[in-house]
C-alpha cells in the first residue's frame, strides 16, 4: 500500500495534477530539508503553494521514482526530477527523499534533492571538502592562475 502512496504521487507530478499531488500529504505534513534548514514548513497548504509554483514555471516538468525502499513506516525514494522553465533554462534535480507514511498519507518528509551540476570531477570536490573555497584558491595560486 505504501509503494502505492509513492506511486500516486509520481503520477500526479506527471500528469500536473495538483489535487491529486496534494492528496497525497497529511493535512499536517511535516517538510524539512536538513541541508536547508530554513526551508522547513508545516501543513498542506504550504505544498499546494509551493507546486502549483512548480507546475506553472515547469511545464513539461516530470518525476521519475529511480527506487524506493521501506522499513516499517518510513519509506526512502530515489527520484529525478526534470523539465524546461519558462525562461527556457533546464531543470534537472536527483536525490531522495524519506517519508513517514499512516494511513495511506505523507505525514512527514525530509527532502535531499539538488540540482545536478557538472564541471567538477572528484579531486575537485575532495578538495573543496577538505579546505573549502579557500584551498580552491591557493590551488590556484599554485597553478599559476591557470585553472
Amino acid at each position: 500500500m505504501v509503494t502505492e502512496v509513492l506511486e500516486r504521487l509520481r503520477d500526479a507530478q506527471n500528469r500536473h495534477d495538483l489535487d491529486a499531488f496534494v492528496a497525497c500529504f497529511d493535512p499536517q505534513y511535516r517538510s524539512e530539508q536538513p541541508v536547508h534548514p530554513d526551508r522547513a514548513f508545516v501543513g498542506r497548504q504550504q505544498v499546494h503553494t509551493n507546486w502549483a509554483e512548480v507546475f506553472a514555471g515547469v511545464p513539461d516538468f516530470q518525476a521519475e521514482l529511480l527506487r524506493s525502499a521501506e522499513q516499517t513506516d518510513t519509506w526512502w525514494a530515489e527520484w529525478h526530477w526534470q523539465g524546461t522553465r519558462t525562461d527556457g533554462t533546464r531543470l534537472d534535480m536527483r536525490g531522495v527523499t524519506i517519508f513517514g507514511i499512516r494511513d495511506d498519507r505523507i505525514v512527514w518528509g525530509r527532502l535531499y534533492l539538488e540540482d545536478v551540476e557538472g564541471g567538477q570531477g572528484i579531486d575537485q570536490a575532495v578538495q573543496h571538502m577538505a579546505r573549502g573555497t579557500e584551498g580552491t584558491d591557493l590551488l590556484d595560486e599554485a597553478a599559476g592562475g591557470l585553472s
